[in-house]
This record gives C-alpha cells, structure tokens and sequence, in this order.
C-alpha cells in the first residue's frame, strides 16, 4: 500500500521518483547553482532541494546509484546515509569519486537514490552471556569466501 510523505521541493526538478515498475530506490537530482568538480578522491555536498517530514518509525536511507558507481567510480561517500523521521532540513549527499577521471555534476543530474524503509527501537538487556551458536565469535571471513 503506497504511503503520503509530506514533501517540500525547492528544486525546478521531479519529485524523487523510480526509475522502473519494481524500482525500491527513488532517484534524488542534484540541485546546484553552478556545475561542481569532482576530482579524484574528492568529496562534496550536495543540495537536492528537497525536505520530507517521515512518519515515526521509518528512515530514508540514501545509496550511490549503480550505474554511476561502475562507469564513474561516484558513490555515496556515507552509504546508506540516514534522513531520521524528525530531520526537516534539506537532504544533502555526500559524493566522493573514487574514479581516475574529474567528474562533474550538473544540476539536475541523478545523483543518489533514496529508500524508505520501517525500523524497530529496542532496548538493551544487560546479561552476562549471549546463546552459543554454531559461528560463535567467528568474524571476517571464517565463512570461506
């Protein structure tokens, strides 16, 4: 069932929208006066010129969009960034280009996608020990590869 967020947009672009029927990411457009360059290895905020209110209990999570990720090296330098449901300022993203080449955006271009998802609060319970499984303490690659 589709959900109202509200919106406010102080772009001239589209609203944040999917790219396809079974899209889960909305594409967000840069929204900037004059065309910015991304040297290698930089990073820069970017305005969107967008603000939501989120209902309590949801968060926007911003991702690099693939398609500039593999032919540019351009990412989302905090990906997933958070939007948290009480944030009411504009959303920025944090590109950073890990390609060789200077990059440039325009206003206007796709930058990033946003997703909203549901999250749970919990609350700690302090033990003195935690179930034994299978893994156990086990980390970074004791699954094989």
């Amino acid at each position: 069932m589709p959900m109202k967020i509200k919106i406010i947009n102080n772009s001239n672009h589209p609203l944040p929208n999917y790219a396809s029927l079974e899209a889960a990411g909305m594409d967000l457009r840069s929204n900037i006066i004059e065309d910015i360059q991304l040297k290698p290895m930089q990073r820069q905020l970017i305005g969107t010129g967008i603000h939501i209110a989120l209902p309590t209990g949801y968060e926007a999570q911003i991702r690099s969009r693939s398609g500039l990720a593999y032919k540019n090296g351009i990412i989302v330098c905090n990906s997933p960034g958070t939007i948290d449901a009480d944030y009411r300022g504009e959303i920025k993203i944090l590109l950073i280009n890990l390609g060789q080449e200077n990059f440039i955006v325009k206003n206007g271009d796709r930058i990033a996608q946003m997703i909203i998802a549901k999250h749970e609060k919990i609350n700690w319970q302090m033990v003195k020990f935690l179930e034994e499984t299978s893994r156990g303490p086990k980390g970074y690659g004791s699954t094989g590869i």
